[in-house]
């Protein structure tokens, strides 16, 4: 049989020891000896001057108080009873029927649309008239080429231009013509002057506008580097990308006054 282990002893406090602290290291506050630590002193504190009896107000006689409990009392039961009449008229009133305010709508979201009214629509013979004028006035500034310089919108491209006569414009598309071709943009969205703007609907007529463009140079855009790399699995891929880019210049925008 294997011996007990002996029990292991807790390490004993060390005994409280005084030292001695040379005067001229000592604080102004502290003893002039050291000693152990003991239960704080209980001074006992000057007893103050003893206030003056002052005698307790004189309750009000029981008369008044009971009288003004009566009232107090009176002045709630009021107050409830007009309650208990209010909300019974109310509860009357809104019992009865409602026969008499059929033809009153309460003003709500579901009442009247979100929308504003819409106004009243005008005559179409004053319309057509108006329409007749405008047309007219177009057509005679368009003779006499008082409408300023022109801009157009064209859709070339898959795209939508805002082109003015002597721009240029790059398109990352290839085009059968050659540098130096001269060609039509035929999709015309929109033509603006000075006083005037024909929109399309969706596009204007081929009789109405013509734009005009020259082919100025057929190239390619600058190298992409498109790179793909998997780190510890040896893959590694390296791809250049070049767009071809086509360069136009626009020549001239007409308008011929055959707007109907």
């Amino acid at each position: 049989m294997a011996a007990a282990r002996p029990r292991p002893q807790r390490p004993r406090p060390r005994p409280f020891t005084t030292r001695l602290i040379h005067p001229a290291f000592r604080p102004a506050h502290c003893p002039p000896w050291p000693r152990p630590f003991t239960a704080p002193l209980i001074h006992p504190l000057p007893c103050p001057r003893p206030l003056p009896a002052v005698a307790p107000p004189p309750a009000p006689p029981l008369r008044f108080r009971v009288r003004r409990g009566v009232t107090a009392m009176a002045a709630a039961g009021a107050r409830r009873a007009g309650a208990f009449l209010l909300s019974a008229a109310v509860r009357h009133r809104s019992s009865q029927s409602t026969s008499l305010q059929e033809g009153l709508v309460a003003k709500t979201s579901l009442s009247s649309p979100p929308w504003p009214e819409v106004p009243k629509l005008p005559d179409p013979v004053e319309e057509a008239k108006y329409h007749a004028e405008v047309v007219q006035k177009v057509n005679g500034m368009i003779s006499a080429g008082e409408y300023g310089r022109l801009f157009a919108v064209v859709h070339f491209a898959s795209k939508q231009w805002k082109v003015t006569s002597e721009d240029l414009i790059m398109m990352d598309n290839v085009l059968e013509a050659e540098c130096g071709d001269r060609i039509r943009l035929e999709k015309v969205l929109l033509v603006g002057a000075d006083d005037f703007t024909l929109i399309g609907r969706p596009l204007l007529g081929k009789d109405l506008v013509r734009v005009e463009a020259t082919v100025i140079e057929k190239t390619e855009s600058w190298p992409k580097i498109n790179m793909r790399f998997w780190k510890r699995h040896n893959y590694q891929r390296k791809k250049i990308i070049r767009n071809p880019q086509t360069v136009l210049r626009i020549n001239t925008i007409e308008i011929y006054p055959c707007l109907s």
